[in-house]
C-alpha cells in the first residue's frame, strides 16, 4: 500500500491543535457529567429552559454583538494600529447593552413563559443570563489581543478554569438549594463569565510592561492602553476596519439563525414542550459527543494531509499522479473506516440507547421518547461520519469558485433544514429534528459523492469503493443487531443489575466477533489503521 506522508504542522500549529482538542474533551466530559448529576435533583423541564431557552438568549446575544467585531479585527494578523482597534472593540459593551434591551423583551413578553409553578424564576433569570453575555463583552478587547498574538495558553487556562467554576458551583447549589431552580443556573453562568473576565484581566496586568512583553515587541505598553483612548491628529477608530465590520455584521444574522436553527425553531414555534426541548437536548448532546470524539479528530488532521497532497482546483490529470494515488488510498481506506465505526454505531446503538439512557438519567430519560431518540440519532452518527469525510476531501479539492457555490448550497441546504425540521417535528416530535438532519446531510453526502466521483472519473482510481463493505462484515452486523435487540426485549432493563449485565455480556461477545470479522475481512483497512491512524495519533497527544 502507498503510505501517505503529511508535512509536519509548526510547532505553534501543533499546540493550538492539541490545546483547542483537550479543551473541547475536557468541555464536554465535564458537561456530560454535570448533566448526569443534575438530572438526579431537577425537573427536565428545567434543563429545557435552561439549556435551549436560556442558552439560546446568552448566544445571540455575545454572538451578535462581537462575531463581526472579532472576523474583521483578527483579519490581518497583528498589523494594525492597536489603539484604534481597541477602542473599537469597546463598541462591543454598548451594542450588546442594545441587544440585551432588545432580546430580554423578546424573551419576557413575546416568547411563551413557563408555568411559574413549575419553573419559577424565569424573569431574572432571562435578565441574569443578559448580564452574564455583557460581563463576558468586558473581555472582548483582550480576547481579541490574546488571539492575534497567539497567547493559546491563556485560552485555553481562562475557559478550563471558567468551566470547572462553573460546574462546581452548580453541583454545589443543586445539592444544597434545589428549591432555588433557575437562579442556580443564572449564578453558574455569572460566575463562568466572570471567572473568564478575571482571568484575561489578571493575566495581562501582569504582562503590560513586563520583560516579556518587551521582547515580543508588544504593541501595549501599560493598563490604561486597554481602555478607549484618542491621539491627536488620528481618526479614533480604523474606519476601513469599521466598514469590514459593518459587513460581516450584515452576515451575521443569517450565521446565527443557520448555527442554533434548531434551539430558534423550538423556541420560537414551540413545536415541543420545555420537558421534550430538555430530553432532545440531553440525547443530542450524547450522541454529538461521540461524533466530537471519534470523527472530528479525523476530519481535521485528514484535510489538512488532502489539503498538501492535492493541488487545488486542478483536474486530477493536471496532478502528480503519485499524490493522487497516495490521496486516493487514503479517501477509499477512510471511507471505510467511517463507515465501520458508524454501522457498529447504528446497530448497538439501536439495542443499547434504552440502557444507556437509564444509567445517565434514569427513569427521566428512559421512560419517555428518550431512547427512541437516542435509536435515531444513532442512525444520524452513521451520516455525519461519511459526511465529514467526503466534505473534508471536497473542501480539501475544490477551486474557489467552486467553494463559494457550495457556499450557496449550504445556504439553501440549511434553509430547507428549518422548513423540514418545523414541519416534521409537528409530524413525529422531537424524533423530527433527527429526520429532518438526516434528509438534510444526507442531500450533502450525495453532492460530495458525486463530486468525487467526477474527481476520479477520467482516473484509474476509484476511492468510493471503500463505502462498500464486505458481505460477512455485513452478515456479522446483521446477526449482531438481531441477537442485541433479542436481548434487550428479555434482559433489559427492569429486572435488576444482573440481568442488565447480561445484556451487556451479549453485546459484548456480538461486539467482539464484528471485530474479529473486521480483522479477517477487511485487512486493507486493518494495515491503514496500524501503519498510518495509530502512529500519527501517538505522535500527537505524546
Amino acid at each position: 500500500m502507498l503510505q501517505p506522508t503529511v508535512p509536519p504542522c509548526g510547532s505553534s500549529a501543533r499546540v493550538r491543535i492539541r490545546g483547542g482538542r483537550r479543551r473541547g474533551v475536557m468541555f464536554r466530559v465535564l458537561t456530560f457529567l454535570l448533566n448526569a448529576f443534575t438530572l438526579r435533583f431537577v425537573s427536565k423541564e428545567l434543563i429545557g429552559v435552561v439549556n435551549v431557552r436560556l442558552t439560546l438568549l446568552y448566544s445571540t446575544l455575545v454572538f451578535l454583538s462581537r462575531e463581526a467585531f472579532r472576523r474583521a479585527c483578527l483579519s490581518g494578523g497583528t498589523d494594525h494600529n492597536w489603539r484604534q482597534v481597541i477602542n473599537l472593540l469597546w463598541l462591543t459593551l454598548p451594542l450588546g447593552v442594545l441587544w440585551a434591551s432588545l432580546l430580554v423583551c423578546v424573551w419576557l413578553w413575546l416568547l411563551e413563559v413557563p408555568d411559574p409553578l413549575t419553573i419559577p424564576h424565569y424573569g431574572p433569570a432571562v435578565g441574569l443570563f443578559a448580564l452574564a453575555a455583557l460581563q463576558e463583552l468586558l473581555a472582548e478587547p483582550l480576547w481579541v489581543l490574546a488571539q492575534a498574538h497567539m497567547f493559546v495558553r491563556l485560552k485555553v487556562v481562562a475557559e478550563s478554569l471558567a468551566m470547572v467554576a462553573k460546574c462546581v458551583l452548580t453541583v454545589v447549589l443543586v445539592v444544597s438549594a434545589p428549591q432555588w431552580g433557575l437562579y442556580i443556573f443564572s449564578a453558574a453562568q455569572l460566575v463562568y463569565t466572570g471567572f473568564l473576565v478575571l482571568c484575561y484581566f489578571v493575566y495581562f496586568l501582569r504582562f503590560l510592561g513586563s520583560g516579556e512583553a518587551n521582547r515580543k515587541y508588544f504593541p501595549l505598553q501599560c493598563v490604561a492602553d486597554l481602555l478607549p483612548s484618542s491621539v491627536e491628529g488620528e481618526p479614533v477608530i480604523d474606519w476601513t476596519l469599521a466598514r469590514l465590520t459593518w459587513s460581516f455584521f450584515k452576515q451575521s444574522f443569517l450565521k446565527q439563525i443557520l448555527t442554533e436553527g434548531e434551539r430558534y425553531v423550538m423556541t420560537f414555534l414551540n413545536v415541543l414542550s420545555f420537558g421534550e426541548q430538555g430530553v432532545y437536548d440531553i440525547v443530542n448532546n450524547l450522541g454529538s459527543m461521540v461524533a466530537r470524539f471519534i470523527f472530528l479528530p479525523i476530519e481535521e488532521s485528514f484535510y489538512v494531509f488532502f489539503a498538501k497532497v492535492l493541488e487545488r482546483g486542478r483536474d486530477v490529470r493536471q496532478q502528480k499522479q503519485e499524490e493522487v494515488a497516495i490521496a486516493a488510498e487514503v479517501l477509499e481506506c477512510l471511507l471505510k473506516l467511517v463507515l465501520v465505526i458508524g454501522l457498529i454505531i447504528t446497530v448497538f446503538g439501536y439495542a443499547y440507547s434504552h440502557l444507556a439512557l437509564d444509567i445517565y438519567g434514569g427513569s427521566l430519560l428512559s421512560s419517555g421518547a428518550g431512547p427512541s431518540l437516542l435509536r435515531c440519532y444513532s442512525s444520524y452518527v452513521l451520516l455525519l461520519a461519511i459526511n465529514g469525510i467526503t466534505e473534508c476531501f471536497v473542501f480539501a479539492a475544490m477551486s474557489k469558485e467552486e467553494v463559494d457555490r457550495y457556499n450557496l448550497v449550504m445556504l439553501a441546504l440549511s434553509i430547507s433544514f428549518l422548513l423540514l425540521s418545523y414541519m416534521l417535528t409537528w409530524w413525529a416530535g422531537g424524533i423530527g429534528f433527527i429526520l429532518a438532519n438526516c434528509l438534510n446531510m444526507g442531500l450533502r453526502i450525495l453532492h460530495s459523492l458525486f463530486y468525487i466521483h467526477r474527481y476520479f472519473l477520467l482516473s484509474q482510481w476509484t476511492p468510493l469503493r471503500g463505502l462498500r463493505p464486505s458481505p460477512l462484515l455485513l452478515l456479522a452486523l446483521a446477526l449482531s443487531a438481531v441477537l442485541t435487540a433479542l436481548s434487550e426485549g428479555v434482559f433489559c432493563c427492569d429486572g435488576g443489575w444482573l440481568l442488565r449485565l447480561v445484556h451487556i455480556a451479549v453485546g459484548a461477545g456480538c461486539l467482539l466477533g464484528v471485530l474479529v470479522t473486521v480483522l479477517l475481512t477487511e485487512t486493507k483497512l486493518v494495515q491503514f489503521v496500524r501503519t498510518q491512524l495509530l502512529p500519527r495519533y501517538g505522535k500527537k497527544h505524546t
